[in-house]
């Protein structure tokens, strides 16, 4: 559907959007394939933005985690993230919210893939992977982890209209919200409803290969457009220690500078790089805490260094 955020975007150049009396009617709108859904919707502000602010209150930093192109590690790196921060400071309440709709990572990666989402006069509970780490995922909904989630844009923004308003989170000092790869129908309405509740900004996962930063540039490109703060982007995969010899190797060699070196020409923060790490995906599939049960790891030092700096960050915005 043709958002404001889409609006904002430019695309399409002449989109009146879903606020304006001349929504689906404008010559602008004549052949665009939600022109039938925007003439019949309501006008006016979409009543999910101010729930959305209210319910959100009392979490102080709302990152979603972005990535352009899919395989990069994204999902992974939203848990380590959360269990990182989770960690480093046990009076600190951190969530994740998946709203990957069509491929919900986070129930396996978390290790609660068998759990249930319960709801009370307060909305949904999240499910607690740790007292002070929990976590919420359209996968909690599904009667198998094999089931296809097939739905269009306009359900997929009812679904993240409910988790963002629906889910009693409580008082949170971190939400990070787990997005699909690319620039569409999920990000646009997250950052839609997230455009009234203060909104810290986003975190961008990379690899180092050239294949990987060009679609990061979109994903930076498209930030600016919508007006989201980029927080720093991560390196993922950067290098890999073979466990036997302990050998460096390149899987994915950086022929252009890699994260680093794109982050100086475009201008925004690196937050720092992680390692490709064989455990660590074991620990993923297998739903473990690496974070926790390998601290003195390469990758855990790593991504401790990467925490510490977005802590910085979140910090140095609220003053």
């Amino acid at each position: 559907m043709a958002t404001t955020v889409e609006k904002a975007a430019s695309v399409p150049e002449h989109c009146p959007g879903t606020e304006s009396a001349d929504a689906g009617k404008a010559s602008a709108c004549a052949g665009c394939p939600n022109q039938q859904i925007c003439a019949s919707g309501p006008k006016g502000p979409d009543p999910g933005i101010q729930l959305v602010k209210e319910r959100l209150e009392q979490v102080r930093n709302k990152i979603l985690i972005l990535s352009g192109k899919g395989g990069v590690g994204k999902s992974t790196v939203t848990a380590l993230l959360g269990r990182s921060l989770a960690a480093a400071d046990k009076e600190r309440n951190v969530a994740v919210l998946d709203i990957d709709i069509c491929g919900p990572s986070q129930p396996r990666v978390l290790g609660a893939l068998n759990e249930q989402v319960h709801q009370s006069g307060s909305g949904w509970s999240p499910v607690y992977v740790d007292d002070n780490l929990s976590v919420m995922s359209i996968g909690f909904l599904l009667s198998s982890p094999d089931d296809a989630v097939i739905w269009r844009g306009p359900k997929k923004n009812g679904m993240i209209r409910q988790f963002l308003s629906e889910v009693d989170w409580g008082n949170l000092d971190y939400l990070l919200m787990d997005t699909p790869p690319g620039t569409s129908d999920e990000h646009l309405s997250a950052s839609t409803y997230l455009s009234q509740a203060g909104l810290t900004g986003a975190v961008i996962v990379t690899t180092p290969q050239e294949v990987a930063l060009l679609d990061v540039r979109k994903e930076i490109d498209f930030c600016r457009k919508v007006n989201i703060k980029i927080l720093g982007v991560v390196e993922n995969m950067s290098i890999f220690v073979c466990p036997c010899c302990k050998r460096l190797s390149e899987i994915f060699p950086a022929t252009t500078g890699g994260a680093k070196k794109m982050c100086e020409e475009m201008k925004v923060p690196f937050l720092g790089s992680l390692p490709l790490d064989p455990v660590i995906a074991r620990y993923c599939d297998e739903g473990r805490d690496f974070v926790g049960d390998l601290p003195n790891s390469p990758a855990v030092e790593a991504l401790n260094g990467i925490v510490t700096r977005l802590v910085e960050i979140c910090d140095s915005n609220e003053e």
